[in-house]
């Protein structure tokens, strides 16, 4: 609620025009934030410590300055605005007080009790500060792990071992619904949101007169990236990229999250150097700036480090939300479409993982363009009404998708497996660049030539119809039993 005001706050006094420069307090706190603004301008900066509100009065003024307690932004006002400035604070409800002034010299003088604790150049702190040059080497076990091909595990003989295999995924915890934890909190306070758990992206409405809104989406994949840590963080981002597509929106920015142990380890630096490179490269692919991140290091046991997992949200904008696109299947006698290309590709698959508690291969190859292709044609189908439904294809591949969108819409579907295709590749591959959608009988035709005039793979693998998720010629589970195995994982993991 305190983040709200402050967002309301501060988009005001954008539009009185009352500040000179603004930034939010983050990663290191004031010491951050007043040597960056100051590095930014031609002064210097005086700030005067005992001026800052407290929650604590006992604090020194090392942690003052260091602390990094939410909710708060540094201002540069006009003296001439300062007034007016503090009576919109008030009317909000946020504390604001003159913490300093910018000055004419080259200094960031900072003070506590009349002492002078700080006197440095702003910009030696804020971008001239140290730069590590870390070891890092390709580790010797790379090329081993990603021999280690996840094809070659065994694979369901008959069709009821095909069944209990699609019930252990979608039971298992990170395929599980999550309602039992995102049900917990209000989701639609102000009645703006549109979209939300467990839909590709999030969508929120920004304007209630045009109905313009956003879509944000955040991926990653630590089994991805340990194997190829540069494919893996484009996987993240090609995933991220796609769901907001899903919905309808235009993928426009990015910030990350990147996750890695110990940067003195020059195998996770080598992790930390690949995945950073793979996503510049996909950023600059896919046209998506990167507006803002954060790296988290040392997250690891001894010497047991986690996953490296590159976190990637993306941001996008949809003209009327009333056009956007869920994931159900909501209607009898929708068409099932599947967009893109199937190969066979299981490194580091959920079903590897679920069935065989495997971790070895090569990741899914990506291809940025064809994800550009795809993203496009959602967008305009999703604008032109020809689906009804759109759920992008990752984790779990198509069953765990089909099996989402059912649970959602209360519908069930049946699926049949196309030439040249297998029962097993078509449900569990992960091959990146493709999607579901739920196309309408009347739009067949017209949706059919825009993929094609387009150059975009779309198969016919079924229709939305009764209360069963059936494969053809293999298996038939109802929903009902859907439904209980994957909504009683995570309830019984944290009872």
């Amino acid at each position: 609620f305190q983040e709200k005001l402050l967002i309301e706050c501060t988009l005001e006094v954008f539009r009185e025009d009352l500040v000179a420069g603004i930034q939010d307090l983050g990663g290191a706190g004031l010491s951050c934030a007043t040597s960056e603004l100051a590095s930014a301008g031609s002064g210097g900066m005086r700030v005067d410590l005992d001026a800052v509100p407290l929650r604590d009065a006992t604090l020194s003024p090392e942690e003052i300055l260091m602390s990094e307690s939410q909710e708060r932004m540094c201002a540069i006002v006009e003296p001439g605005k300062v007034e007016r400035f503090l009576e919109i604070c008030e009317k909000w409800d946020v504390i604001a007080t003159v913490i300093g002034e910018v000055t004419d010299g080259d200094r960031l003088e900072i003070f506590w009790h009349g002492e002078q604790i700080v006197d440095v150049p702003p910009r030696s702190v804020a971008h001239e500060g140290p730069t590590y040059h870390r070891p890092y080497a390709r580790p010797d076990w790379q090329d081993a792990l990603q021999a280690d091909d996840a094809g070659k595990l065994p694979r369901p003989r008959t069709s009821e071992e095909l069944r209990d295999q699609v019930l252990a995924l979608v039971g298992s915890p990170n395929q599980a619904s999550k309602a039992w934890v995102t049900d917990q909190y209000d989701r639609f306070v102000q009645g703006n949101t549109v979209l939300a758990q467990p839909e590709d992206a999030g969508v929120i409405r920004i304007d209630e007169e045009s109905n313009l809104g956003v879509a944000l989406a955040t991926d990653g994949n630590g089994r991805y990236t340990k194997l190829d840590p540069y494919t893996g963080a484009q996987l993240a981002l090609a995933e991220a990229y796609r769901n907001v597509a899903a919905t309808g929106a235009r993928p426009l920015a990015v910030s990350d999250c990147l996750n890695f142990g110990s940067p003195e380890d020059p195998a996770v630096m080598w992790q930390f150097a690949e995945a950073t490179r793979g996503l510049a490269d996909g950023c600059q692919k896919l046209g998506t700036p990167v507006t803002g991140g954060n790296v988290s290091l040392y997250n690891q046991t001894g010497e047991n480090a986690i996953h490296p997992t590159p976190v990637v949200a993306v941001l996008g904008v949809i003209d009327d939300v009333s056009r956007r696109t869920p994931i159900a299947f909501a209607e009898d006698g929708q068409l099932l479409y599947l967009l893109g290309d199937t190969r066979e590709e299981f490194g580091g698959s959920a079903w590897s993982q679920v069935v065989h508690d495997h971790l070895g291969g090569l990741p899914p190859a990506v291809d940025l363009d064809r994800e550009k292709l795809l993203a496009e044609i959602l967008i305009a189908a999703s604008r032109d009404g020809m689906i009804d439904a759109a759920h992008d294809l990752s984790d779990g591949g198509l069953i765990q998708a089909v099996v989402e969108s059912c649970l959602r819409g209360g519908k069930g579907a049946r699926l049949i497996v196309p030439d040249g295709l297998d029962a097993f590749t078509l449900l569990f591959s992960e091959s990146a660049g493709r999607a579901v959608v739920a196309v309408p009988r009347s739009e067949e035709v017209r949706f059919n030539d825009m993929c094609g005039a387009r150059g975009l793979p779309a198969t016919r693998i079924g229709v939305v119809d009764g209360d069963t998720v059936e494969v053809q010629g293999e298996f038939s589970i109802p929903l009902a039993e859907l439904k209980q195995v994957h909504e009683a994982t995570i309830p019984a993991l944290l009872a």
